[in-house]
């Protein structure tokens, strides 16, 4: 399974990079990644996450359409603000999202790490939506997530892809500063 999640590890890195650069090659890039992914997760027993490579294909589809309508003439993609009262609407979702599907996961499967892989995917996919929407804030959730999934995936050994999700750590810092700075010269523009 290690080359498979190395090959996975590259994908998802070359998508985020494309995805700090607002990039829209970062949708097809991604869905490659999250094909394999899939493959890894099922085999790791972490079943919330092989899920979330589903539903990432579903969103993936919605940001790519999204973003090839408000490219900039540079070609990168355009950012939108997020109303607070939006952001906390989102959060609750996701939280609500985590105790459902964590109750799934600890009830119906045998999966290693129910509760957290769980709160993870939910949280993932409110970062995913508002990456598909543009929003500046979207870096701020993938790095707490990001942190988080590096401790689970050194904890089931799968280091290629904890190295990995350091990885995009750093990335979304990039992202963080690059799409905030987008933001700036696009309020000031």
């Amino acid at each position: 399974m290690t080359w498979v999640e190395l090959a996975a590890a590259v994908l998802s890195a070359w998508g985020v990079w494309l995805t700090a650069r607002r990039r829209p090659w970062c949708w097809p890039v991604g869905l490659a990644s999250v094909i394999v992914y899939a493959w890894v997760f099922v085999d790791a027993k972490l079943y919330s996450d092989a899920l979330l490579q589903g539903a990432f294909g579903a969103m993936i589809v919605y940001g790519w359409v999204r973003w090839l309508q408000h490219l900039g003439d540079d070609g990168r993609v355009r950012i939108a603000a997020l109303p607070p009262a939006q952001a906390a609407w989102h959060a609750a979702l996701g939280a609500l999202g985590a105790v459902l599907l964590g109750a799934f996961m600890h009830r119906w499967t045998d999966a290693a790490l129910p509760w957290l892989d769980a709160a993870l995917t939910a949280f993932s996919m409110v970062a995913q939506w508002w990456q598909a929407r543009r929003h500046v804030a979207a870096w701020w959730l993938w790095i707490v997530v990001d942190v988080v999934y590096v401790g689970e995936y050194v904890y089931k050994h799968l280091l290629i892809t904890a190295v990995l999700y350091a990885g995009f750590v750093s990335l979304a810092a990039i992202g963080l500063r690059d799409w905030r700075k987008a933001a700036a010269c696009r309020a000031t523009g």
